[in-house]
């Protein structure tokens, strides 16, 4: 899961007060576009006449920058444990608003234009993503490797694993209802806390919606923070931790049916198949994909009830129904009985050799005992020990909520 994210932060004077809206903005030496995105953010407050106030959270910046954001009329407050997340969630905790709208503070997003955002806030929406696919990208906003594969690539992940309605997963401005989104215990310390929030207010069913959004060219003259190999994995990194069913049940189940099927189909003889024979070696790889896939769901179930058990996910009866029916001894007792079928094949495989007086056997003919009877042995034992296993996850602990 996500590294933990602890800020130590003094926030004993950093409540929500009576302001409506906290612009924030994480900064880590934007010198060049810092006064230029405050003064924008401050001519909406006053323009639009709702009480606000703009936020610095600056994760260690060296050139000044807090100067120039005090200087602008800007509240900073520094976030000394490092990383985009860290900045953004040390900023949210810091705001005295009860809606927040984040923004890079690199001049590529237009301050000056909140409206959208506020407007569907006040309707009730917890969760107010910007959409540049929507709004537009200008001419050098975006590189090409982001605007055609990193983006689409992992918003369609992101759609498709959590049904998210967002089209634009990683938009860099959004609102959002402060207290809901603190609700959802975000940890990730990097850039995929922007997928982390779209994902948690998903799977927790808070009130989703998106805007337009125009991006446009940094003002900057340094290069960009962000490394599109290593945060683009990052970014799917979470997603697959997040989705069990995605990385370990849907996998886990295609190579089970794919290998029992298999199986069935060769044991009795091999076969061929427009002018391919295949035969034990295939068997063996049937066989080694019944085993991973009853592995890969096995996982699945305990990466799950440990989901629930964090608080990483919601609660889920239907599914601890099923899991409370898979008893301790339930599962010994599948177990074994897989066991008895492994050495009742494996009888038959050592009668076959004693017939031939302990001598050559036929590797065709032996195997399709042998193989069948080594992937049952393997089953039990991982029956049994998965049953072992989500009995210690059973456990109660007093210090983990929700107890399921």
């Amino acid at each position: 899961m996500p590294d933990t994210l602890i800020v130590p932060l003094d926030l004993t004077d950093t409540a929500p007060g009576p302001c409506e809206l906290t612009i924030l903005m994480p900064c880590l030496n934007e010198a060049e576009t810092l006064a230029v995105c405050i003064a924008k953010a401050l001519g909406y407050l006053e323009r639009s006449g709702v009480t606000g106030e703009v936020l610095i959270a600056d994760n260690g910046s060296t050139d000044g920058s807090q100067a120039i954001a005090t200087a602008a009329g800007a509240r900073v407050v520094p976030i000394p444990a490092k990383g985009y997340g860290s900045a953004l969630l040390g900023g949210i905790q810091a705001a005295r608003g009860m809606f927040v709208i984040m923004g890079d503070s690199d001049d590529s997003y237009d301050f000056s234009d909140l409206d959208a955002f506020v407007t569907r806030l006040r309707e009730g929406h917890a969760l107010v993503m910007g959409n540049r696919f929507k709004g537009g990208i200008k001419p050098g906003a975006m590189p090409p490797l982001h605007r055609y594969l990193g983006n689409p690539v992992l918003t369609t992940i992101g759609r498709v694993f959590f049904r998210s309605p967002c089209g634009d997963f990683h938009c860099g401005l959004r609102g959002f209802d402060r207290a809901a989104i603190l609700g959802l215990d975000l940890q990730a310390p990097g850039m995929e806390f922007a997928s982390e929030m779209v994902v948690k207010a998903t799977i927790h069913g808070l009130k989703i919606t998106e805007v337009p959004t125009t991006l446009s060219p940094d003002g900057r003259t340094r290069p960009p923070h962000l490394r599109s190999w290593r945060d683009g994995w990052r970014h799917l990194r979470f997603l697959l931790l997040f989705s069990p069913s995605w990385l370990f049940l849907y996998p886990g189940i295609a190579l089970m049916a794919a290998g029992v099927g298999t199986m069935a189909w060769l044991l009795p003889a091999p076969r061929s198949l427009d002018g391919v024979t295949f035969g034990i070696h295939t068997l063996f790889y049937a066989s080694l994909a019944v085993a991973v896939g009853f592995d890969s769901s096995l996982f699945y179930v305990f990466a799950r009830l440990y989901g629930m058990r964090t608080g990483l996910v919601p609660l889920d009866e239907r599914f601890l129904r099923v899991t409370r029916m898979i008893t301790l001894e339930a599962g010994l007792l599948a177990g074994l009985m897989l066991l008895l079928l492994g050495f009742a094949l494996a009888i038959l495989a050592v009668s076959a050799w004693t017939r031939a007086a302990f001598g050559d056997l036929t590797p065709e003919l032996t195997m399709r005992l042998v193989i069948p009877s080594g992937t049952c042995i393997l089953l039990a034992f991982q029956t049994a020990y998965g049953a072992f296993f989500l009995s210690v996850l059973e456990i109660p602990s007093g210090r983990r909520t929700p107890q399921i």
